[in-house]
């Protein structure tokens, strides 16, 4: 995956709308074997009840979520969007891309659901997640592998 993210970096570089980036991190995972789909729909839950939707860039082996940002810096609140579409859905796995003037990526995993039960919404209050940010000052010595 990272390798992938690196391969469209270093051949697109710095300056693309987020949706290029998107096609081109498409074609480059689906070359590397991997199964993808673009701009997929995913429910988000309050305890059972489903109350809304968003969308995630890209749906990897149909459990990493990647979300792909462009510009000058990555920000914040793009994290914790990310942070919260785990916790509220099905999914455990996230990755943001930043297609900055400098390639960073952060990975979420979410290490806590919240419950679909009821009973269990004081525990889905306490969901803890890892985070790990990555920065590479050098892209082109980015991985060769994914």
């Amino acid at each position: 995956m990272i390798g992938g993210y690196y391969t469209v970096y270093n051949t697109m570089g710095y300056g693309f709308l987020e949706s290029v980036y998107a096609k081109a991190l498409y074609i480059e995972l689906r070359r590397r074997g991997l199964r993808v789909k673009r701009e997929v729909t995913v429910t988000a839950f309050f305890e059972r009840y489903p109350v809304g939707h968003f969308r995630v860039d890209l749906l990897v082996e149909d459990r990493l979520a990647v979300e792909l940002k462009a510009g000058r810096a990555p920000v914040p609140e793009d994290r914790q969007q990310l942070h919260n579409w785990l916790r509220a859905s099905n999914l455990t796995l996230g990755l943001l891309f930043h297609f900055g003037p400098r390639p960073t990526f952060n990975r979420l995993i979410s290490e806590k659901k919240p419950s679909r039960d009821p009973a269990g919404s004081a525990q889905s209050a306490s969901s803890q997640f890892q985070k790990v940010a990555c920065r590479r000052s050098d892209a082109s010595k980015g991985p060769s592998r994914g």
